[in-house]
Formats: structure tokens, sequence, C-alpha cells
């Protein structure tokens, strides 16, 4: 018989999560030189010194009151630093270094602020899940994903951050040679499970709610992800200069920001080099290409084929041809170094056939980690959406029809958001995602 846990181990469980979550993104931040940390690297995104500030200030602003019963202490930082999203209306914002703290302040708030949580989430009692205004574990649940998407999205960052700013951190990208040969695998109709039940338990984020069922007709899906041998076809053929395979807005995007080639690419003296996390390498032509939704969409056109619906990918990911499903593409083991390119073993993708163990049920590669898979769904919500009181933007703020849903998981990801009801999205036209693609034809 399985014997429950108790509330305060639980409690202990997530404070020990909650602890690691912290050093994924101290050490992000121990990569930039000083003299770099109020540099922005990417222009639609804060100066690096923002999210320093930011991580804390969520988790004080989330649990200070709601949990803690603690009074403010900043309440100036607790502003500045409370939101961390794109700049609204699109613009690009234009504050100056000299607008921010002192790299001492915001430090000095920080310490503050864990060692005030760390105090008052110690002497939590055993019965205050019962007596919080929102259960203790979802509240910790929220506080431990959002800073571990952070953790991952702080690297689409620093990648762009110039090599000479950052602090080398020891070994080199692994060059692991695997025979990849391009094919497609017959996927027969049926359905797709979608989502997360409230009655399982289990913590998920508002998107992921409610559990339902889709039908998927038959189609056919590539065995592995679009590698960057395969994308230099469509370039050489002529890919970015033929608006046949791109959409209106798209190809006007191409245009206007003349989108050549994947954002991480450079070419020089004949050859192609990709950059890194700390490198620039000759271009494997075995690793999957990281591009936009827009390049990865006209790359299907150009192949004749399409990106898969979010149920599309669920059928390839975790159905199996008796019919039953599985929570992860290997079955039912916790992800582990040995199945897939994921949480934080890795800075930079592998060979796109690396991970034999963990292929689908359908015999599908490379489903989980080495990079985000686009689809072609629009992120919307599932009937039942309820947004968390607590975060009411979190998920509703993206239900614009501008931005697309992404499964899998990145060399970035952490291993507890590889679940199945796990959904991601960005905007069609942002380059700077670990993600890529494979495709489907109906």
């Amino acid at each position: 018989m399985r014997v429950a846990q108790p509330d305060h181990e639980i409690d202990v469980q997530h404070e020990l999560q909650l602890s690691e979550a912290r050093r994924r993104s101290d050490e992000l931040f121990d990569l930039v030189r000083l003299d770099s940390l109020y540099e922005r690297p990417i222009a639609e995104r804060h100066r690096i010194v923002f999210y320093i500030g930011h991580l804390e200030a969520f988790d004080w602003n989330l649990l200070r009151e709601r949990l803690l019963g603690l009074k403010p202490f900043h309440s100036e930082f607790d502003r500045l630093f409370a939101f961390g999203i794109d700049p609204v209306g699109g613009s690009l914002p234009s504050d100056q270094p000299s607008d921010w703290p002192s790299l001492e302040e915001v430090r000095g708030y920080v310490r503050r602020v864990r060692e005030t949580l760390d105090h008052a989430l110690e002497g939590l009692s055993g019965d205050s899940e019962g007596s919080a205004e929102f259960p203790v574990s979802l509240l910790l649940n929220v506080a431990i994903e959002h800073r571990l998407m952070h953790a991952e999205t702080l690297t689409y960052m620093l990648h762009q951050l110039p090599l000479d700013r950052k602090i080398r951190q020891a070994g080199r990208p692994e060059l692991i040679a695997s025979s990849v040969t391009p094919r497609m695998i017959e996927i027969p109709a049926g359905s797709a499970t979608l989502g997360l039940s409230r009655a399982s338990g289990a913590f998920g984020w508002d998107n992921e709610f409610e559990q339902h069922s889709v039908s998927a007709p038959a189609f056919a899906v590539d065995q592995f992800k679009t590698t960057n041998g395969e994308f230099l076809e469509f370039m050489a053929a002529g890919g970015y200069e033929n608006p046949a395979f791109w959409t209106v807005a798209d190809w006007q995007w191409r245009c206007a920001q003349n989108i050549c080639k994947p954002v991480f690419w450079r070419h020089e003296a004949g050859r192609w080099l990709l950059r890194n996390m700390f490198d620039e390498i000759p271009l494997p032509s075995d690793w999957p290409v990281y591009v936009s939704h827009a390049e990865a969409s006209a790359y299907a056109r150009w192949a004749g084929k399409s990106l898969p619906t979010e149920a599309q990918w669920h059928r390839v990911a975790f159905s199996a041809p008796d019919g039953m499903e599985q929570p992860y593409p290997w079955g039912v083991k916790p992800p582990d170094q040995s199945l897939g390119n994921f949480d934080f073993h890795s800075w930079d993708p592998v060979s796109v056939g690396a991970f034999s163990q963990g292929q689908s049920a359908f015999g599908a590669a490379g489903l989980l980690g080495n990079g985000w898979e686009w689809t072609s769904t629009v992120f919307m919500p599932f009937a039942g959406f309820e947004p968390f009181p607590f975060y009411l933007g979190y998920s509703a703020d993206f239900f614009d029809g501008k931005h697309y849903v992404m499964k899998g998981g990145s060399p970035r990801t952490a291993a507890r958001m590889l679940r199945r009801s796990f959904r991601n999205w960005f905007q069609p036209h942002y380059q700077y995602v670990f993600a890529g693609f494979r495709c489907v034809r109906n």
C-alpha cells in the first residue's frame, strides 16, 4: 500500500526544487562578464540586469502575501522587476543602462528576498495547504517552473551576446556522429489525448487544462527533425527568394528584415559557420536546424509538406500502433540522459539521430529535447480553460492568433517540463528560440 506523503515533506521537496532552479538561473548570470550585465542582446527584450531582479520579484510578488503574510520592504523594485514579457505593442524598448539601479542594489534586493522567503517557507506548518488562499504546492510549482522557463529563455538571450562578453564554460560541443537517412513514417488514423485532467491533481499551467481527445486522419511524418543539411538544400533552391513558399505576412517580414538565413548561421570564406553558446564551428549537417515558424513553414511548402498540428504531433510522440498512449515517446521511464538532449546537460544540439533509445512507438526520433518543434496550431485555450487567478495573463495575453504552439523541448528544457501536456508558444517571426521542426504529409 502506498503511504500518503505528509504535507510538510512535500513542502521540503518543493524547497529543494526551488533551490535547484535558483542554481540554474544563477549559473546563467555568472556566464556574463560584469561589464556586460547591462547589455541588451536581443533588441525586443529587457536588459540582462532586469532578469536578475525579475526572478526574485516574481517569487516575492507571488508568495509574499498569498502564502506567507509578509510585508513589502522595497515596493519600487517589486514593481520595477515584476513583468518580463516582450514590450507592449511590439515597439522596441528605449531605456538606457543609467535608467536601471546599480548591480549592488539589485543583488542586495535578490539576497534579501531569498533570505526572507526561505525563512518564511521553513516556518510553514503541515496544515498550511488547507489554510492558504491557494494550495502551497500550486504556488511553489508555479515559482519553480517560472524560473526554469527563464533558465531556458535567458539562454536564448545570452546565446546572442558576443562571445567575448561571456565567460567560457569547460567543454566543447559534442559532435556525435550518427547515421541519419531521411524517411517518413506512416501514422494511421486515430485519436490523441491533449491536455491535463484537473481530476488527476497533477500540476499544470492554466493552458494545459482541460484534457480532451482529438481525432487525426492518417498521415506520414518525418522520422527526424529537419537538419541543417536539409535546410541548406532549401536555401540552394532559392527558398528565401521565392514568395510562393511564404505567407503574405511572412514574406513581408522576410523582406523588411532582410532575412536570408537562419539567425545562428554565418557565411565566411565559402563555408557556413554555426554560432553556439561559446563557439563558432563549421555547420554540422546532421544537427537540427533552428529557425522561426515562418522559415519552417516556408521550408515545408517547398518540400510539398506542412508542419504538423498539435494533435498530429501528439499522435507521433505519445500514441502506439495498438491505440494506447504513453507519458513519454519511449514509454513510462522518467527522462534521463540516455533518452534525449534535455535538462541542461548540454548547451548545444547534437545529431538528430543521436538517441535511438528515445524513439516513439512509431519509430520517430528526437521528439523530446534537442530543439522544440513548431506546429501549425495557433496557441488558443482548450475547452474548460480557466486562468490562474493569481497570474491572469500567463496564457490569456497570448490568445491573440499571433502565436504558434511548440512541443518537445530543447537542450535547456528542464525534465519536469517534458510532460505530455506541456505547451510552449512563440510568435512566428521570433528567430532566437532553440526551435526546429519536422514535416508531415497528409
